[in-house]
């Protein structure tokens, strides 16, 4: 275990990208709009990455950033069609994602999510970076639900909404737009970074993983994959990022079985070969063994 200044320390550090967040100045944030596939955009701002799929039902946006953003985001999608955000829909129900809900449900946006970002949503709650997180307003919560799957007729596209149980919270969905071979993963995949794992939410080290393997299942060679953060990806670097989550694993896995505290299996470096770089953003090669850790010892 970690004691005293050590410990501080750790928490400090924890905590961080929080502070460093909520003193952002969104006026400095720029909306990039990435081309995936024929009427499908993926948006970069501040927070989770964005889908936007447009046609002649209008305009169904994945996931919504942070509430400042709202009006950029508008505008941004305003150069790709003019007609009305009908259709929002949140892959989980962290504040990175869901910020916007209550600006664009205000303005007539059916929002659509897992039963359980709902419960979430329409509770206080807790997590490792705030004591206490107040419900959302009534505007920003799911009006349509889902347990499993749920299929949307939209802009002449069958789109999938897939639950994925227990990975970056207990809430995901894929959204899973076959005929244009496209998925929306929200925080089930960071692109070439290790994932933060919601522990206190429902999250887990095999749920995610089970994620990965999900979306490869439906993934060819040629689909493109957004995911929460990071740039657009595909297969072969999803399946890099499930590989990196399975060695990292089997190494805590292994270690614990011959009863190694946390400290010691953190010395042990198991991702000494992906530290650098998929440790350089949010969470770093110390922190994903202790959730990875943590996670399995709830198991």
């Amino acid at each position: 275990m970690l004691f005293g200044s050590r410990k501080i320390v750790l928490i400090f550090l924890t905590l961080l990208p929080l502070v460093l967040c909520a003193q952002q100045d969104f006026a400095d944030v720029e909306i990039q709009i990435h081309d995936v596939a024929e009427n499908i955009y993926m948006l970069e701002g501040a927070g989770g990455n964005i889908g936007v799929c447009i046609g002649g039902d209008g305009v169904l946006m994945i996931d919504s950033q942070y509430g400042p953003l709202s009006d950029k985001i508008k505008a941004a999608i305003q150069t790709l069609s003019e007609a009305e955000i009908n259709v929002l829909v949140n892959t989980h129900h962290h504040g990175d994602h869901t910020g916007g809900n209550e600006n664009f449900g205000k303005e007539g946006a059916q929002i659509v999510a897992h039963q359980n970002v709902k419960e979430r949503m329409s509770n206080v709650q807790k997590s490792a970076f705030r004591p206490e997180i107040p419900a959302a307003p009534e505007a920003a919560r799911p009006v349509m639900t889902y347990t499993d799957e749920m299929e949307i007729r939209y802009n002449n596209q069958d789109i999938m909404l897939i639950h994925v149980d227990h990975a970056h919270t207990d809430g995901d969905g894929l959204v899973y737009f076959p005929e244009s071979d496209v998925i929306h993963m929200g925080d089930t995949y960071f692109n070439h970074r290790y994932p933060y794992i919601d522990l206190g939410s429902g999250g887990s080290i095999d749920g995610i993983i089970e994620a990965a393997n999900t979306a490869l299942f439906l993934a060819g060679n040629n689909t493109k994959i957004i995911p929460g953060h990071g740039p657009l990806s595909n297969a072969e670097e999803l399946r890099e990022y499930r590989d990196v989550l399975m060695h990292l694993r089997r190494e805590v896995a292994e270690a614990i079985k011959e009863s190694k505290t946390l400290e010691e299996i953190q010395a042990m470096k198991p991702g000494a070969a992906t530290d650098e770089g998929w440790g350089a953003a949010f969470i770093n090669g110390d922190r994903i063994i202790e959730i990875i850790y943590k996670s399995l010892a709830e198991e």
